[in-house]
């Protein structure tokens, strides 16, 4: 299935096992080869960010590989 990237930004990112870990606010991108690199979620508020690879904004940085749209939530395959 394709997807634009608006209609990912905003979406709820989880984990495969239910923990939400925020919101997908942006996108990294190679502008080389156009290939979607990583996702730049908001974190929840209950989510520790220092447990995570995070950008200056304080941001989550996970890769784009790992994300797998399901109706109205994304999922993060964190193992």
């Amino acid at each position: 299935m394709k997807k634009f990237a608006t209609e990912l930004r905003g979406k709820t990112v989880m984990t495969n096992d239910g923990q939400i870990l925020g919101m997908i606010e942006n996108f990294i991108i190679d502008t080389k080869t156009g290939k979607l690199l990583d996702v730049l979620v908001i974190p929840a508020e209950e989510i520790e960010p220092r447990l995570f690879k995070v950008d200056a904004q304080g941001r989550i940085i996970l890769p784009f590989t790992g994300l797998k749209a399901i109706k109205d939530v994304v999922v993060m395959n964190i193992e």
